[in-house]
Formats: structure tokens, sequence, C-alpha cells
């Protein structure tokens, strides 16, 4: 129930966003080293997403998502990172209560459909590996976007509902949030509104969300490593692993810090280390994935150097020309 001592309270219009605060003189090295991981996580996932474009050899399911978790990936980090660097520079952590809720809105939104599209290029790599003779006809270029489409727009209800009913709490208590960004859990608790049906409902719809692409994600890699342990040649084995291993250390990254995150228990002594793994799947995760996937993939290290090529031979005309 609400907070009784809170009735003669004024409605607050605006948050703190605490952040990283609490280390003043490091304010300027996080802002420069946030700033850096932006750069490089917006400037790698767009050249993936302008790879798989121009490449044709890239023009392959997995390719095509690819780039569309690319996309997403830059997103992601740009509802976060731009917000807090600002704050870093000027020192004005305040953000309104409609900004937060904007916020958080796009950060659930995306986040959800990154764990849909993991599902979904977990269950592409299924087919290659476990269905190698039926995976052309299943992953046809239909399917793809169907499949694309759909992670999306799979969880857009689920976030519209919860945003919805958190416009009608009311806040008039505390106006501190001890994060980085407008998370679910910090919100409400400065909230003097009853929220207990309101973090029932958003917590099945949290579960619905992101249970069944887990399970499934889960079911693939079983099935995956199982077939590969089936493969009697080393070759094989090693060959059939390669095209999978750059999703799944990417896969890993995301649940696994996720999991800390909202797994722990939340006391005080966890708070800050709860923020740092936060860093990981929101922050970190983006700019790792380009890196992982180009590092590790040969298709796409021969794609940039072709582009490398074309750029090179471009510039050498260039100066010719002039």
């Amino acid at each position: 129930m609400a907070n009784p001592e809170w009735g003669n309270q004024t409605v607050l219009t605006d948050f703190i966003l605490l952040g990283f605060g609490n280390l003043p003189e490091l304010q300027i090295l996080l802002f420069l080293l946030f700033l850096v991981i932006y750069i490089v996580t917006v400037a790698g996932n767009i050249l993936i997403v302008v790879l798989v474009v121009a490449d044709q050899q890239l023009h392959t399911p997995m390719y095509f998502f690819l780039g569309n978790l690319s996309c997403l990936e830059t997103c992601y980090t740009s509802t976060i990172l731009p917000r807090m660097l600002a704050s870093f520079l000027t020192g004005d952590r305040t953000i309104s209560v409609s900004n937060c809720l904007t916020q958080y809105y796009f950060f659930g939104f995306l986040a959800s459909a990154e764990c849909y599209l993991l599902a979904v290029m977990s269950y592409d790599r299924y087919l290659a590996i476990c269905k190698p003779l039926h995976y052309a006809v299943l992953m046809n270029g239909r399917s793809c976007l169907q499949l694309a489409a759909g992670t999306w727009i799979s969880c857009s209800l689920a976030i519209d509902i919860t945003i919805f009913l958190m416009q009608k709490l009311t806040f008039c208590g505390p106006n501190e949030i001890d994060h980085f960004f407008c998370d679910f859990i910090p919100v409400i608790k400065l909230s003097c509104s009853d929220t207990r049906m309101m973090e029932l409902i958003t917590t099945i719809l949290a579960a619905i969300c992101t249970l069944p692409p887990y399970l499934l994600t889960l079911a693939t890699y079983v099935c995956i490593i199982t077939t590969i342990l089936r493969i009697p040649s080393t070759s094989g084995k090693r060959k059939a692993f390669s095209t999978c291993s750059s999703h799944l250390i990417v896969v890993s990254i995301f649940y696994g810090t996720i999991m800390i995150v909202y797994m722990l228990p939340k006391i005080d002594t966890l708070r800050d280390l709860n923020k740092v793994f936060s860093v990981f799947y929101t922050v970190l995760t983006p700019m790792l994935n380009p890196l992982i996937y180009s590092l590790r993939n040969r298709e796409v290290k021969e794609a940039l150097g072709k582009v490398a090529t074309k750029f090179s031979a471009v510039k050498r005309i260039q100066t010719f020309l002039s």
C-alpha cells in the first residue's frame, strides 16, 4: 500500500540519476572511457551492417540476422550512453520523469528484442548443423524476414503495458535513482503508489518475454553440441563448432550478466556490484559483438578486406587525378 507519510509531499517531475557520481575524481576519465566505448560500438556495428549489405557473399540467413543484431545494438547502446556522457561532462544528472520512462521503454523493448533475436540466431545455427539437408528450405528469404520481424515486435505489447502502468504511478518520495539509467526496479522504488499488482504483472510479462527465448537458445545449443560430438573427424568437429562459437560467446556474456544483475539479492552491499555488471550487458556487450564476430569469422574478415582494398583503390585514383 502507499505510505500515508507521503500524502502531503509534492509530486516529482524530475529524477536524479546518481550513476557513478560517487567517484567525482574519475568523472573525466569515465567520460573518456565511455566515449571511446560508444564510438567503437557505433562504428563497429555500422561497419557490420555495411559489410552485410555490400558483400554478396554475406547475403545468407546467418549474416542477415547478424546485421539485424548490429542495428539493434546500435540503438540499444544509444538509449543509455549519450545521456550518461552528458552527465559526466556537465555534472547535470537530472532527468524528467517522462524522459526516464521513455528511456526505459526503449531499453526494455530493445533488450527483449535482443533475447528473441539471439534465439532466432541459435535456431539458424541449429538448422545449419543439425538439419543441413533441410536448411535451405526451412531458412529461406521469406522465413528470415518473418523471423526478423517477429523479433522486433515480439515484446512491444509487453513493454507497452508496462509503460502504461508506470505512467499511472505517482512519484512523491525521494528522487534519487541509484543507477546510471532508468531501470524498472530503481524507478518504482521511488513511487508512493501501491505497486504490488504492477510488479506482479510486470514479472509475468518479463518472464513471457525472456524465458521462452532463453529456453529455446539453451535447447538448440544442447542439440548443436550433441550433434558436433557425434561427428567422427576432428576437423569436422572444429569446422562445425567454428560456425556457432562466436554466437555462443555473445549469448553467454549477455545472459550471464543479466542473470547476475537480476537474480542477485537486492541488498546494499551488492548494489555497486549490480551496477558494474549492468555495464556489461548494456555497454560492453554491444561493443564486443562486432569484435567477436569479425575477429572469429573468416567471411567477415574477407569482406572487410575487400572493402579496404576498394577504399585504397579509390583513394589512389583520387590522388592520381588531383
